[in-house]
């Protein structure tokens, strides 16, 4: 018998409801310095024993505002040739729209994945 053969359950309401807090959590960094960072951080920390489905979406929460930070950044170098205000304006409608739609997915009890970022959290 292998993985395939086994009935997937789904994950149960409190599982869901905290997969979707980490990646809700990212918006503290609208009212707290680098609380995009903190948030899913600490949250994946203190639950990420519970249930894989928290582990997982907790390291792909963190590994989104990794990313976001970094690409931030490099809006903020780019500033001083005037397109990074743009590219920071349109990089931060994305961020609040994907964050949004991972929320939803995780709450339905569907993984989610970001596209296009980095993972250095495996």
């Amino acid at each position: 018998m292998n993985d395939s053969d086994l009935p997937i359950t789904p994950p149960s309401a409190d599982v869901r409801q905290w997969a979707m807090f980490c990646h809700l959590s990212a918006l503290l960094g609208l009212v707290l310095p680098l609380g995009h960072l903190l948030g899913p951080l600490v949250l994946w920390h203190l639950k990420r024993e519970q249930d894989p489905f928290i582990d997982a979406q907790g390291k792909e929460a963190l590994n989104f505002q990794i990313s976001v930070t970094i690409a931030g950044f490099v809006c903020f170098l780019l500033m001083f040739v005037f397109i990074g205000i743009l590219l920071f304006a349109v990089l931060m409608v994305a961020v609040l729209i994907l964050i949004i739609l991972a929320a939803v997915k995780t709450n339905e009890g569907q993984p989610y994945r970001y596209p296009f970022i980095w993972r250095p959290i495996r």
